[in-house]
């Protein structure tokens, strides 16, 4: 009873040691082929042949997803062709899947320089950081990171200007406004008064007369000089004036009816 305990025992080993053998077996060939496909997209790139090299380097994250080599050159190729959106990505990924310090820094740092690409500079200061944790003697990094640093100060700065100057737009507007506003109120006024001079003219009585209130009259009366006790009115005058020549005519038609007479005529003479 205990040998066929002891060949049972014997033979799950030997099986869970065959499992184990194979899984390893698999893991070496997947990380071989990972391999190979990472050094064909090398190839890929120091020819210039970028689409090639991406395809090579999703092959061999396919044959190993976690093949560090494979994301981050992914990366880089991307970072080539100018899709930094996707390189950012790729570099990202690398530097969660990253063991080593080496590989850490130079994700980092690669995260760094899409950053700048894209201006994010502040952003880019952040990733140069943690490439310096990771690799302290790195010079190219730390001269970055001072780039990145200007960067991100001018920004701060342009920044500000600009919010200062859109304040200041803002205040211009506002007091123009203000002033479009008063000039409309007085245009407004002045439109009232004119309408409602025109509505005084309309009803029939000229401005002056309006004015005046009937009291042009009592002026006209005012320049009429007054007449002195004894003396002839301008009327009386006019009215004498008028007899006289009426008179005169009356004369001058009889003269000249006398006239028309003539002297009566003398007899024939004598002999």
């Amino acid at each position: 009873m205990k040998q066929i305990l002891v060949i049972i025992i014997l033979l799950a080993s030997s099986f869970s040691f065959a499992q184990k053998e194979t899984k390893e077996a698999q893991k070496f060939l997947a990380q071989k082929k990972a391999n190979d496909f990472v050094y064909q997209g090398n190839e890929f790139v120091n020819d210039a042949d970028y689409v090639a090299a991406e395809m090579a380097y999703r092959k061999a994250i396919s044959e190993q997803a976690g093949n560090i080599a494979g994301t981050y050159n992914l990366g880089n190729s991307y970072y080539e062709k100018g899709n930094y959106e996707e390189a950012l990505f790729r570099h990202e990924q690398a530097s969660k899947s990253a063991i080593s310090k080496t590989d850490k820094h130079k994700a980092f740092h690669n995260i760094g320089n899409i950053l700048m690409q894209n201006k994010q500079c502040k952003e880019a200061v952040e990733a140069y950081k943690n490439a310096l944790r990771n690799d302290p003697n790195d010079d190219e990094t730390r001269y970055n990171l001072a780039l990145a640093k200007d960067c991100a100060e001018q920004q701060k700065d342009d920044q500000k200007e600009d919010e200062e100057k859109k304040d200041e737009d803002k205040d211009k507007e506002d007091e123009e406004k203000k002033d479009k506003e008063g000039d409309d109120k007085e245009d407004q006024k002045d439109q009232d008064k004119k309408e409602g001079d025109d509505k005084k003219d309309e009803e029939g009585k000229p401005k002056d007369d309006k004015k005046d209130d009937g009291k042009g009259d009592d002026k006209k009366d005012k320049q009429k000089p007054k007449q002195q006790p004894g003396q002839l009115s301008p009327q009386q005058i006019k009215n004498l004036l008028e007899a006289m020549n009426n008179q005169e005519q009356k004369v001058q038609e009889k003269m000249n009816a006398e006239k028309q007479k003539g002297a009566k005529s003398k007899s024939e003479k004598d002999w």
